[in-house]
């Protein structure tokens, strides 16, 4: 894969740069269209045959598919230098990537077959790392066979720096057939389902990302940015010409966008890990845009890569927040369908795009504008980034609308706090003495025995200890209990019982929790509005933001320090209970995983708030996690016969 992988980019560069080459002496529109007619090649065979190469890849030996497949790229790309002609680049590209499809489905079909189920996410991770990270590798033994091509063009005028790089690749394609062959184990057939067709992928994927508003934005947005992304490939290699920079040049740019994207994915989510994941999504793509719009239009070659270092890092966040929360938010029996709808139609969106920047940039032409004594000069490559950038900074702002998870909190305060290494409060939020910890999860999932035995252990330390619980803490509290948690009051309607669960919760907080924290005790209390969130805005299929407004008026915007959530599965949790209790715990089943999954989104959303727990795992094992984690905000004790212990506890923000 490794080697594929470097011979598929180094092909990339290659027969780009050798399009330019053999339409040197034309004009700059003919250019512009060479180069954007060999991107169209490579990607117009994915879009009409990738459920042929599917289908074929379950039906016949995938060991002899994958050896056959990389013999025939050996064969095409070595023939390319040999002809010489830019019509033989465009077949042989067509050719190649006519083959790729049936390389591609065979190899990601064998791999779950040749690793553990435990370690197949490795597997992937390690499948994205050498794909995308041979592209760097490939972009400098591009620029260093450019070099030696233009050394070697006294002795062999024929031979330029991308000839040397296409003979390269066909030895990587032959190399990795010499490998394959000797997997001897690689299954001939898995016997799975045929692909279903793309239209189908589209149609299945695009009803699901109508209805689910995170996804929806996720998707404008990672679309958006491949838009964006293929504006840049179709014109990159002419822009690099206009700058002054050679084949090495663009070797170069080209490589900086994935040190960049390495960079983003490796350090940008550390440097900004206080940032909510859904905000630094349509952040990223947002400041892409920007980035994108200042390359198109500074014409220095050493700036433009410095600036395309920073492209590829907004890039690579974008691109592992994207992901990540797909996979995170999606139920596995759409998630395949969901990813193949976005890989689909990522394809059509680069197709049309690339197939859009290169007549656009030829149309357009080249341009001088006077600015007084000075001259600008304004191209077809400059305007198809600036729409490239004006067009991504667009959808990443929508996708922070549809995403944002912090709403009424400055964006540029809550970057700045993250930039620091803090997070700024929420509205309406405030900074107290006291430390405020919330236990959440579903039925059975054993938060209220770990809540209590934290509590026990805090106290043993010296710690004050206000143990607490929902609904039912207050006098008014214990009446609403009665009333929510009784199982014959199944004709209590979701509406009403959001709003009581709230009217809870604004008299616990304004009489138990909120006085306990200013006076610098730790607060332990068994559920809080997450519960609300979860059992009302998603197992009663309430808007979700209706119940975050309702419970963040009934709580002043107070936060906890740090929620634990005890994942359970329902099946497992309802079996701790031996039997139905109270009207929650009567629910069916699809409604108790309907509740777990979104707690699992809401603790994704902010990783640095929450501490995630295996709740199948033995409960000392659980309890243990959870004070390593406790133990990291605890001050130190304070004895409880000192009287004034207001302020005795650091202040540490909600």
């Amino acid at each position: 894969m490794s080697v594929c992988s470097l011979g598929d980019w180094l092909n990339l560069l290659a027969l780009t740069a050798l399009a330019a080459h053999l339409t040197s002496g034309d004009d700059y529109r003919v250019q512009s269209l060479a180069v954007g007619g060999v991107f169209i090649a490579k990607m117009l065979p994915a879009v009409l045959l990738g459920p042929l190469a599917g289908v074929f890849a379950d039906r016949f030996d995938r060991r002899l598919t994958m050896v056959a497949a990389d013999l025939a790229r050996f064969a095409v790309v070595l023939s390319i230098p040999l002809v010489g002609s830019y019509q033989w680049i465009i077949i042989a590209t067509v050719l190649v990537e006519c083959v790729n499809l049936f390389w591609v489905p065979a190899k990601d079909a064998t791999v779950p077959n040749l690793v553990p189920k435990a370690e197949l996410e490795a597997a992937n991770r390690l499948n994205l790392l050498v794909t995308y990270g041979t592209a760097p590798v490939a972009a400098m033994l591009f620029a260093a066979l450019s070099v030696a091509g233009d050394l070697v063009a006294g002795v062999a005028p024929a031979l330029s720096g991308p000839d040397l790089a296409l003979i390269v690749n066909a030895c990587a394609y032959l190399v990795s057939a010499f490998l394959i062959f000797t997997l001897r184990d690689i299954p001939k057939r898995d016997g799975g389902v045929s692909t279903p067709s793309m239209l189908k992928q589209i149609v299945e994927g695009w009803r699901f990302v109508g209805r689910d508003r995170l996804v929806r934005g996720l998707i404008i947005g990672m679309l958006g940015a491949f838009a964006a992304g293929g504006a840049v490939v179709g014109v990159a290699k002419i822009y690099v010409g206009t700058l002054g920079g050679g084949d090495a040049a663009y070797g170069v740019v080209f490589g900086a966008v994935f040190v960049g994207m390495a960079l983003g994915i490796f350090f940008g989510l550390r440097l900004l890990r206080e940032l909510s994941r859904r905000r630094l999504f349509g952040l990223s793509i947002t400041v892409a845009g920007l980035v994108l719009v200042a390359i198109a239009l500074v014409h220095n070659l050493v700036i433009v890569v410095m600036l395309t270092v920073l492209l590829g890092g907004c890039a690579g966040i974008a691109w592992i927040i994207g992901y990540t929360l797909i996979g995170l938010e999606v139920e596995d029996g759409l998630r395949g369908r969901t990813f193949a709808f976005l890989q689909s139609t990522a394809r059509v969106t680069l197709l049309l795009v690339v197939a859009a920047a290169s007549p656009l940039a030829a149309l357009f032409g080249e341009h001088e504008l006077a600015l007084g004594a000075v001259g600008y000069r304004f191209d077809g490559t400059s305007l198809v980034m600036v729409i490239g950038g004006v067009l991504a900074m667009t959808v990443g702002l929508l996708a922070l609308r549809h995403m944002d998870d912090r709403k009424g909190v400055p964006l540029a305060a809550d970057l700045i706090a993250a930039v620091r290494g803090d997070r700024f409060p929420a509205e309406g939020s405030e900074q107290v003495p006291g430390l405020f910890v919330a236990f959440e999860g579903g039925e059975g999932s054993g938060k209220t025995t770990q809540s209590r035995t934290i509590g026990i252990w805090l106290r043993d330390q010296g710690y004050d200890v206000v143990q607490t619980r929902e609904p039912g803490s207050t006098k008014v509290g214990m009446r609403l209990r009665a009333i929510l948690l009784d199982a014959a009051e199944k004709g209590l309607s979701a509406r009403a019982e959001a709003l009581l669960y709230a009217a809870d919760r604004a008299e616990h907080v304004e009489k138990v929790i909120r006085p306990a924290l200013h006076r610098g005790s730790l607060v332990i209390t068994d559920r809080y509005v997450d519960s609300s969130l979860a059992y009302q805005g998603a197992g009663r299929a309430l808007a979700p933001d209706d119940v975050s407004k309702i419970n963040a008026w009934a709580t002043g915007g107070l936060v906890p320090h740090l929620t634990v959530l005890i994942d359970t599965p329902p099946e497992v949790g309802l079996t701790r209970l031996g039997g139905a209790v109270d009207r929650i715990e009567a629910e069916p089943l699809e409604f108790h995983e309907r509740v777990r999954k979104e707690f699992r989104k809401l603790a994704a959303a902010a990783p640095e708030r929450y501490l995630v727990v295996d709740g199948t795992q033995p409960m000392d094992e659980i309890t243990r996690q959870i004070q390593d984690r406790i133990h990291e905000l605890l001050p130190d004790p304070v004895p409880r016969e000192s009287e004034d212990i207001t302020g005795t506890m650091p202040a540490i923000r909600d």
